[in-house]
């Protein structure tokens, strides 16, 4: 192959990088897994091995993990996941944080299994405590999953001394909650740092005082829409 024709080549492989979108590690085993079956499939009829492979590329699609431009604006936190503002309110964040019962103002994205399921951190700081505590499986979009599902806890300082609190939460189908972070690890906003499996729910604990930027129905993209500004941001 010539030189000029190497060149249109490379041309269209970088533009379907630039359309398809990488996939999170978490996700390999499953795809894996799918593959090896649409194979088995294959062996049977030529249907079944259509149905596995349209189930291989559906399941490489739901681990995607595309990148995102996260804002550089200062005292901000964006959305940690794709999804739909479900509720907006003040709550008292979870109980194994030992936080005591001041309420912060509460985001909750609700994901379906159509959204991306990766989890970004909100703002950049340290995480002060991860708590895991196992529950129940509700609907994720009811607001009483935020006190009795499955869930997984941060708790983080932000470089403006901010506390927030981000909380994974298992929905109806979910049963696997994937977290990459440690107390301790200093995390980047927008930075992926986990993952739920399979419909979900994530929480945005931010303080009073926190002018919140969306509303019940908005959508968010995770790592770049701004939930809310933080006290003492100028805006």
């Amino acid at each position: 192959m010539t030189a000029s024709n190497e060149r249109p080549v490379a041309h269209i492989v970088e533009l379907a990088r630039g359309i398809v979108p990488p996939m999170n590690p978490a996700g390999r085993p499953f795809v894996l897994a799918a593959a090896v079956l649409t194979l088995l499939l294959r062996r049977i009829s030529r249907p079944l091995g259509v149905v596995g492979a349209v189930l291989t590329g559906w399941t490489a699609w739901f681990f995607r993990e595309p990148k995102r431009v996260t804002p550089s604006r200062p005292g901000i936190a964006v959305a940690p996941a794709d999804g739909t503002v479900s509720h907006v309110a003040e709550a008292v964040p979870p109980a194994e944080l030992e936080l005591g019962d001041e309420p912060m103002l509460r985001v909750s994205v609700f994901l379906s299994v159509f959204d991306v399921h990766v989890q970004r951190v909100p703002a950049t700081g340290e995480v002060l405590r991860k708590v895991y505590r196992p529950g129940k499986f509700l609907s994720a979009d009811l607001d009483k999953a935020s006190e009795d599902n499955e869930r997984n806890t941060l708790l983080l300082r932000t470089v403006d001394g901010h506390r927030l609190v981000v909380v994974q939460i298992a929905g109806l189908v979910a049963r696997r909650i994937v977290c990459h972070v440690d107390e301790g690890d200093k995390v980047a906003a927008g930075a992926t740092y986990g993952l739920i499996r399979f419909g979900s729910r994530v929480d945005l604990y931010v303080p009073r005082g926190s002018r919140v930027m969306v509303e019940s129905g908005q959508k968010t993209i995770g790592g770049e829409t701004v939930l809310a500004e933080l006290p003492g941001s100028e805006g």
